[in-house]
């Protein structure tokens, strides 16, 4: 079963490359599960019993399933689809000393060492000049396209003690070796069957072309590009599908940009989420006052990866609460409250856990090494209800290739299904 999943896991992230593929993904799975889409633009005509999803920017969505009485409050579950990457500029070829190369700028706290002398490729979607206006085309090209060189050892003696990166001029990938030769815009119009002049912009991004695998000497892990955040955002998913409740409106939301900061339209910075429950609420011919006791009867699980132990540099950990992998669900507290968990909704975790019989496990930084945040507390800023931050333990984050447990998988999918149809 454990293999299984993960198997099923990580077909999903090789086939969404960016943002905008986890949220076409995600929407034809919604759609075979009957899920019906709905634009942001529209007039919405919900029932009760109905399911329905919506997205934002083709890069963000909430799915969600009303129940066939009125409903008592919301549980969601929020994770993100952006991973830290190489972004193309708008204007991506440049030439030089023989090579074409990438003009790219850093998309979130990327882990540069990892990213060289690997093969790479391109993703994410272009807009097409039409009779009628412009439309987005995703494109993903099955082809090796770049790589990151690094500088020889003889020619670059501080690179194993201390070497700072310069991006603009360490991270630049190669694509040819003739200045005059084909374009990556020319290979991205080929692969979309346009014509190159009709491209008016586009969101492209380098990733990680190395297949995702199970490994270990008892195949105890999973190595794949992308872990933080897909492996929650597919694992939440299966549960969401999985789940039933009567007495809440189930909630999945899959934000974009957590990884520069969520401050955009389509992240957890926004009024998507907050906007999406109003319209519910007035469209199901409930009064405000039945909104504001639904908001305070709701929960909101932030599921991003967390940091496991790392065997060579346990002074980095906390020494008494220091994640493992395969060891199950991780709740993570911070004092500065850049995680959400308090006391409380600690408890409200740890019960589905305990009535699920599923490992749980928790994370506090290291007293001298303050971490990073989550989505949890951005997008509790804007729908302010209970909330806990969990997520997988997991090495390499940030990195073009991250390892987290097989056994996990099965645990936060069944956490899932259980926070969904939690009372």
């Amino acid at each position: 079963m454990y293999l299984e999943l993960a198997k099923e896991m990580l077909h999903q992230i090789e086939i969404s490359p960016t943002a905008y593929h986890v949220i076409a993904n995600a929407k034809d799975i919604l759609e075979q599960a009957g899920f019906k889409e709905l634009k942001e633009s529209d007039i919405w005509k919900l029932e009760a019993g109905g399911k329905y999803y919506v997205t934002r920017n083709d890069s963000s969505m909430i799915a969600f399933a009303v129940p066939d009485t009125d409903y008592k409050g919301f549980r969601i579950m929020a994770s993100h689809s952006d991973s830290p990457c190489p972004k193309l500029k708008e204007k991506p070829e440049m030439s030089g000393g023989g090579y074409e190369r990438l003009n790219v700028e850093q998309y979130g706290g990327m882990l540069l060492a990892p990213w060289f002398d690997r093969p790479l490729s391109v993703a994410g979607r272009i807009f097409v000049r039409e009779n009628d206006g412009v439309r987005p085309v995703l494109v993903n090209p099955d082809k090796d396209v770049a790589v990151i060189p690094f500088m020889a050892i003889h020619m670059n003696r501080d690179a194993n003690t201390g070497y700072k990166y310069s991006f603009q001029k360490d991270m630049l990938p190669v694509i040819s070796t003739s200045e005059n030769g084909r374009q990556i815009l020319s290979l991205i119009a080929g692969e979309a069957g346009v014509a190159e002049e009709s491209i008016m912009g586009h969101d492209l991004f380098l990733y990680a072309r190395e297949k995702s695998v199970i490994w270990g000497t008892d195949d105890e892990f999973v190595g794949s590009p992308r872990l933080d955040d897909q492996e929650c955002v597919w694992c939440s998913l299966k549960g969401f599908l999985e789940a039933e409740n009567k007495e809440y409106v189930r909630m999945l939301c899959v934000f974009d940009n957590e990884e520069v900061g969520s401050r955009t339209r389509q992240g957890a910075d926004s009024g998507f989420l907050e906007s999406v429950m109003d319209r519910m609420n007035e469209n199901l011919g409930r009064s405000r006052e039945q909104y504001y006791t639904a908001y305070a009867n709701s929960f909101i699980i932030s599921a991003d990866n967390a940091h496991a132990f790392h065997p060579a540099h346990a002074d980095k950990y906390d020494p008494v609460q220091s994640p493992k992998m395969n060891e199950g669900i991780v709740l993570k507290f911070s004092a500065r409250q850049s995680y959400t968990t308090d006391g409380a909704t600690a408890a409200f975790v740890r019960k589905i856990c305990a009535d699920g019989n599923i490992p749980c496990q928790t994370f506090v930084n290291h007293s001298d090494q303050p971490g990073g945040s989550t989505l949890g507390n951005i997008s509790n800023s804007h729908v302010s209800v209970n909330s806990a931050d969990i997520g997988l333990a997991q090495l390499a984050m940030h990195s073009s290739y991250e390892i987290a447990g097989v056994k996990d998988i099965k645990y936060l999918i069944d956490f899932s299904k259980m926070f969904f149809e939690s009372a």
